[in-house]
């Protein structure tokens, strides 16, 4: 008979993930929101930008299709909390997809070089930290335009200060390791060793980060949308409805809880999610 095998890390790291109960609940979750959000809208009478006439500023009504009531437009709530869902998840997922690949290329560079390099790359770094980093993101829109895509690109691009100093001390490990040196010797340039070999030993932390700094950018982003500076009409996201919802709360309170619940329980579920990766990937607790 055969010896049984040993876990790979990878599926230690998964089993050790699935015992993180609060973790898997919170996956289901967010999978539910990107699903309901995705497939929702076409499945509702209504569109996120039509206008109902007859229900202008409505509670929920179900006989009309409404579920969610109507806002002082007279557009179907639910339809829009959809697509502010959307559109407040695209902003994370891209702009953390632009501060991963920033960071990590700037950390891993820093970290390989050392010397001057890393100096001159990290007082870079301690100088854009003490800078203010929403009137960054605030004269960028304001400059540049209310671009949804100028957003995604602006909060990655200011979002990857922590990323490249968690890199850039990954690296600095990693470097003095075996295969390194054997890859140097065998003629590797610095790019290759870079890319090839220590880019790819730093996938755990970097995963951990991404998903810790998703819930940040979504905040980030309901805060310039709740300022009037993030997503313009006739789109929408979690913060402008929520903008929208406290002005008018008193009178048509579900226009402000129904997208403040989605947006809390975003955030806390992505919050266990990378709590859940952190115990799962973390080589001391294996």
């Amino acid at each position: 008979m055969d010896p049984p095998k040993g876990r790979s890390l990878t599926q230690d790291a998964i089993r050790r993930l699935r015992r993180n109960k609060a973790a898997v609940v919170s996956i289901v979750v967010v999978l539910l929101i990107v699903i309901v959000a995705i497939v929702g809208p076409y499945l509702l009478p209504w569109s996120y930008d039509k206008i109902d006439w007859s229900a202008i500023r409505k509670p929920p009504n179900f006989e009309k299709g409404h579920f969610a009531g109507t806002d002082q437009n007279g557009r179907d709530m639910l339809a829009r909390i959809m697509q502010g869902t959307q559109m407040s998840l695209i902003v994370a997922a891209t702009a953390t997809s632009v501060s991963v690949v920033i960071g990590v290329i700037y950390g891993a560079v820093a970290g390989y070089f050392g010397g001057r390099v890393d100096a001159v790359m990290m007082r870079f770094v301690d100088i854009m930290y003490a800078l203010p980093y929403i009137l960054f993101v605030i004269i960028l829109v304001v400059i540049f335009g209310r671009s949804p895509v100028l957003l995604f690109v602006g909060i990655g691009c200011l979002e990857w200060l922590t990323m490249a100093r968690i890199v850039r001390g990954q690296t600095l490990s990693i470097k003095e390791r075996e295969f390194i040196e054997a890859a140097k010797a065998g003629g590797a340039k610095p790019w290759t060793i870079i890319m090839r070999h220590i880019v790819p030993n730093l996938t755990g932390p970097v995963v951990i980060y991404a998903t810790l700094t998703i819930p940040e950018i979504i905040i980030t982003e309901s805060f310039l949308s709740y300022l009037g500076l993030g997503v313009q009409e006739p789109q929408t996201s979690l913060g402008r409805l929520i903008s929208f919802g406290s002005a008018a709360a008193e009178i048509l309170p579900w226009m402000l809880i129904g997208p403040a619940v989605v947006l809390v329980t975003l955030l806390l579920c992505l919050t266990y999610i990378g709590d859940g990766l952190r115990d799962a990937l973390d080589p001391k607790d294996r």
